[in-house]
């Protein structure tokens, strides 16, 4: 985005936005909550609640088997959710919509039902630095079966991917490039569609495969834009509830993927000695799903498409920034671990107070009603190129102000008042 486009861009009303969120005037230890935990999972608005109530309270039968009033309208609305999720997305078809229970389950059904069958010895499979445990492991995995070795794009000091690095190490042996689209610890933005063009030319036939479970709820997506393969996504974090994610994936590679799961609804005819698969995406979807959710997941997509995904990625860009230069001007013993540069990154700051442990510095903001991350986040191996043995994480969302921001600041020079004795010290 443009600086001029980011000007015309509308600002958020955030104080009515916060009406909607009802746990957002909770009292913890006295204090008004200071939620700044987003990267974890956000709140949720009332219409998302709602919508989980009638689906209870109204709506309640199984999808896609009866053919009686609830059945129809359940099937209708849950079938709903994955149009607009489609849209969202700019998927070009609702039928490359495969819901799953999570980020990790959806990327979990790639590596199992593509990889699987796809990967072999002496392939390389090329992930970064940065990877959210959730699309590295089930990529180990796949090496391990099959033989494959793992390679990963190194980032640079301010967390960005190294794009020479990417050029030297994908090649005519790469058969998967699994690559985070925002990091859950640094915050910054990977440039996907480079690094599908990179793929493109120096492997094809590789797959490109992208957790998007930070990025869908912060950033405008657009999967054909991009270009990659398959994206992953989670609703918890983008103002659903938990339990439902989504992985879009290219309906060629799809359609000639074996089933992830087997079982009810993913069949086409069973005989007793044979069975063919349902289409897509049904056949990857076994079993009765989690229809409630699914539904809700609806009424939170509504939500942030009423927002404007534009508007959302101006506000996270200006109490980011804001964030970055309060903490620094005013707490000189913390480390931050990424670029400054919002152009790059999303509002998640992940940072150190000096021979301060992460736990400690949470356990005495909780005090205050501040609810950050502490700890390595699912993310061990970037740790360890940080060199950090955990890191606190400040993350934001639609509905956090600059106010919230100099609480966390207030609640750090309690920190430091603490561990004054500490901080003094040479670095440990």
């Amino acid at each position: 985005m443009t600086t001029t486009a980011v000007r015309a861009t509308r600002a958020l009303d955030v104080p009515a936005i916060r009406r909607d969120f009802p746990i957002l005037e909770t009292i913890i230890n006295g204090h008004r909550l200071v939620y700044l935990d987003n990267a974890a999972t956000s709140q949720k608005p009332r219409q998302m609640i709602d919508a989980l109530v009638a689906y209870y309270t109204s709506q309640n039968a199984n999808i896609h088997r009866a053919a009686h009033t609830l059945a129809a309208t359940a099937t209708e609305r849950y079938e709903a959710t994955r149009q607009k999720l489609a849209r969202f997305i700019g998927a070009p078809s609702p039928e490359e919509i495969i819901f799953t229970r999570n980020t990790t389950e959806a990327v979990n059904l790639v590596a199992s039902s593509w990889g699987l069958a796809n990967v072999h010895a002496g392939d390389a499979i090329v992930m970064t630095q940065a990877e959210h445990h959730s699309n590295l492991v089930p990529w180990q995995r796949v090496a391990e079966a099959t033989g494959a070795t793992l390679t990963y794009l190194p980032i640079d000091d301010g967390g960005m991917l190294d794009l020479n690095a990417a050029h030297a190490l994908i090649g005519p042996r790469t058969r998967v490039v699994a690559i985070t689209h925002m990091s859950n610890v640094l915050g910054t933005i990977a440039p996907i569609a480079e690094i599908v063009r990179i793929t493109r030319e120096k492997a094809p036939g590789a797959i490109v495969v992208v957790d998007g479970a930070q990025s869908a709820p912060h950033l405008p997506i657009d999967v054909a834009a991009l270009g990659c393969d398959f994206f992953a996504i989670s609703a918890h974090k983008m103002l659903g509830p938990t339990g439902v994610g989504a992985l879009w994936g290219r309906r060629d590679l799809l359609e000639a993927m074996p089933p992830f799961l087997s079982g009810g609804s993913m069949v086409g005819h069973v005989t007793f000695e044979s069975t063919t698969w349902a289409p897509i995406p049904q056949r990857f979807e076994a079993g009765t799903p989690n229809i409630a959710d699914v539904i809700a997941f609806g009424a939170s997509i509504d939500y942030l498409d009423a927002l404007g995904m534009d508007a959302v990625r101006h506000h996270e860009r200006e109490i980011t920034a804001y964030a970055l230069a309060t903490l620094r001007a005013r707490h000189p013993a913390l480390t931050f671990y990424a670029t400054d540069d919002t152009n790059v990154r999303g509002g998640v700051v992940a940072f150190n107070v000096r021979n301060v442990h992460p736990h400690d510095v949470s356990e005495l903001l909780d005090g205050r009603g501040i609810a950050i991350r502490a700890g390595q986040h699912c993310a061990h191996p970037l740790h360890t190129v940080l060199g950090a043995v955990a890191t606190c994480r400040a993350s934001f969302y639609i509905y956090n102000l600059n106010e919230e921001v100099d609480a966390l600041s207030e609640g750090l020079a309690e920190v430091e008042k603490v561990f004054a004795r500490a901080i003094a010290r040479p670095q440990a």
